[in-house]
């Protein structure tokens, strides 16, 4: 396993991180994680290196306003000598902090669900132009200080969703140690991006990536052109290794997230990672990451990761699964095939979770990191796939 600095903090990271947002589950309940396979995933993934572990109060729940199973999980995973072998990140969950009281409510019962007197690495989760005004304004710098100097977190950071202007105010609002941003070589200009990332490596903080893959976007399946695209390569690759290198590639990038659902992507994403040092593509292996970056926007219709933060909808609509198939026609088809994805769309996806069901209510709209404005798109989802 390769180690870089962590920013200010000169903490060696390594820089494949566990992201525990997508454990393997039994059945479709998202809080039902098998912790059988996933304690073998992370306890692997360990053995092998990996130092730096994610983790969020709601992830794998059935909601962001409820607490989920993968800090709980977590603790399990960690046990017979395993949490002295690296460093947890977990978030405080913005959008549900109402007073300077909160701060410390939550974050004292995260220590509890993840059994540890201390939080390596604690973010304030989710920033954006609604919740960095107010938690701002209810005194989370003073939190994080007071948090700091009595020993229940190491160093203090900050995830983002917005735009660029914002994220740089953000970190010029505090003595930040680091931050976690969404970036790809699809997201180079998406909120903070390449202009954020380089601008928080200025001030030394730390850089941590989260959603490299999109989702698994990036890696299957894939347009045919982006597949002929790196077949141009003198080495060749499996998507998800182009999606990791290119962003190993870039010296500020300190540690990766990937969010691993099965131990073939734990074993491929480590064996990748022995190769993922700084400045080790050429000119023609960036430019053919140009290339298929090219053809994968121009054929995406819906900017949606699966993050699954829009989910439950209160009328049963399974967004992700509607805004996939509506983004797979526009990827594989032509108009030829249309009435083929019509059918797809509609054998796949049940009919109490189809977009029909949307009535805009705009209970999803507050926790879409994408900012996609999801009862229009659903809307179109629904007038285009309609028999």
């Amino acid at each position: 396993m390769l180690y870089r600095n962590f920013g200010k903090t000169k903490e060696q990271v390594s820089i494949l991180g566990f992201g525990c947002m997508r454990l393997p589950i039994i059945g479709s309940d998202p809080a039902d994680i098998d912790e059988e396979k996933a304690i073998k995933m992370i306890r692997y993934a360990i053995d092998q290196g990996v130092n730096y572990i994610d983790t969020a109060y709601p992830y794998h729940g059935t909601g962001m306003a409820k607490a989920g199973k993968s800090e709980p999980f977590l603790a399990k995973a960690l046990k017979e000598g395993y949490r002295e072998k690296v460093k947890i990140a977990t978030k405080l969950p913005s959008w549900l902090i109402k007073t300077r009281e909160d701060m410390d409510r939550y974050l004292n019962e995260q220590l509890e669900r993840l059994e540890t007197d201390k939080i390596d690495f604690y973010l304030v989760h989710s920033l954006n132009a609604i919740s960095w005004p107010r938690v701002e304004q209810l005194g989370v710098t003073q939190f994080l200080d007071q948090a700091i100097a009595d020993g229940r977190i190491g160093y203090a950071g900050f995830s983002f969703h917005d735009r660029v202007a914002l994220f740089k105010k953000i970190v010029d609002a505090y003595d930040w140690s680091f931050c976690q941003i969404q970036y790809n070589y699809v997201d180079e200009t998406y909120q903070a991006g390449k202009e954020g990332l380089d601008y928080a490596a200025s001030k030394g903080l730390g850089i941590a990536i989260m959603e490299p893959l999109r989702g698994g976007k990036l890696v299957n399946p894939l347009p045919e052109e982006t597949l002929q695209a790196f077949q141009q390569a003198d080495q060749q690759r499996t998507p998800a290794e182009w999606a990791l290198r290119w962003l190993w590639n870039q010296p500020e990038i300190a540690v990766v997230l990937s969010g691993m659902t099965t131990m073939e992507q734990v074993i491929e994403n480590i064996e990748v990672a022995k190769e993922g040092r700084a400045n080790s593509l050429t000119e023609k292996e960036i430019a053919i990451v140009d290339t298929v970056k090219e053809v994968y926007k121009a054929r995406t219709k819906v900017d949606c990761t699966n993050c699954g933060y829009c989910m439950p909808c209160p009328f049963g609509v399974n967004i992700p699964a509607n805004f996939t198939r509506y983004n797979d026609y526009y990827k594989f088809g032509n108009p030829e095939t249309i009435e083929k994805h019509k059918q797809l769309y509609h054998a796949w996806v049940k009919p109490e979770q189809q977009a029909l069901n949307c009535k805009a209510c705009g209970k999803c709209q507050p926790h879409c990191p994408q900012g996609i404005p999801i009862s229009e798109e659903l809307k179109k989802v629904h007038d285009f796939f309609q028999i």
